[in-house]
């Protein structure tokens, strides 16, 4: 915790994220004293939900709130008219671990470089897709790996602390847009600071609602 973002990795992910994103810099202290409470003498909160989805999806919301009651009543409203529903605290978290996360454009260094890097820092696990290297560690090492990404000239377009689901769940056809409509009105709510689900989403099903969205 805290305001300085040499002593509190999650802040300091907030601020890369921010500055990443060419968010104003007094957007992005207001962003810092938002999360640390001092914003206008109101005090913050990371108040996060637990609940399921169309399809049995296990969703995690994280949310960073002045007003408890505002946000679950909030949440609760948007998991019920989008056809899923909120659960107790406990409820689906096991169903998710804490990973720091690194997403790294393939035309950065090969495969087996990434691969050596990642793992030498302390990587538990590095996957190469079409266009990019998803590297995934413990939290403890994520600091190391992206000091070494850093040393080496390898720039992320992602770097943070997330919820890596432990097992995926398959849906498709009607299921799979109305969780996608819930994710996407979950993550408009103003609190909404982020939305995990464990959902396994086939690429050619995703492309098919892609379509009929635009």
């Amino acid at each position: 915790g805290g305001g300085n973002p040499d002593t509190n990795a999650s802040l300091r992910t907030a601020i890369d994220r921010a500055r990443a994103a060419n968010m104003p810099s007094d957007n992005v202290d207001k962003a810092i004293k938002k999360g640390t409470g001092e914003l206008e003498g109101i005090t913050y909160e990371s108040c996060p939900f637990e609940g399921y989805g169309p399809g049995g999806v296990a969703i995690m919301v994280e949310t960073l709130t002045d007003n408890k009651n505002r946000t679950s009543a909030e949440v609760r409203n948007i998991f019920s008219k989008k056809g899923g529903n909120l659960a107790g605290a406990g409820s689906v978290a096991w169903l998710f671990t804490k990973k720091g996360y690194f997403l790294v454009d393939k035309a950065a260094r090969s495969e087996d470089e990434i691969f050596s890097i990642s793992v030498e820092a302390g990587a538990e696990d590095v996957q190469t897709g079409d266009k990019n290297y998803e590297i995934y560690c413990d939290p403890k090492n994520f600091e190391k790996i992206k000091q070494e990404l850093a040393s080496q000239e390898i720039k992320w377009e992602t770097a943070e602390l997330t919820l890596v689901p432990n097992s995926k769940v398959k849906i498709a056809g009607n299921e799979a847009k109305q969780l996608l409509a819930l994710i996407e009105a979950l993550e408009e709510q103003d609190d909404v600071q982020k939305v995990h689900a464990n959902f396994d989403i086939p690429d050619e099903v995703m492309e098919e609602i892609a379509k009929e969205i635009s």
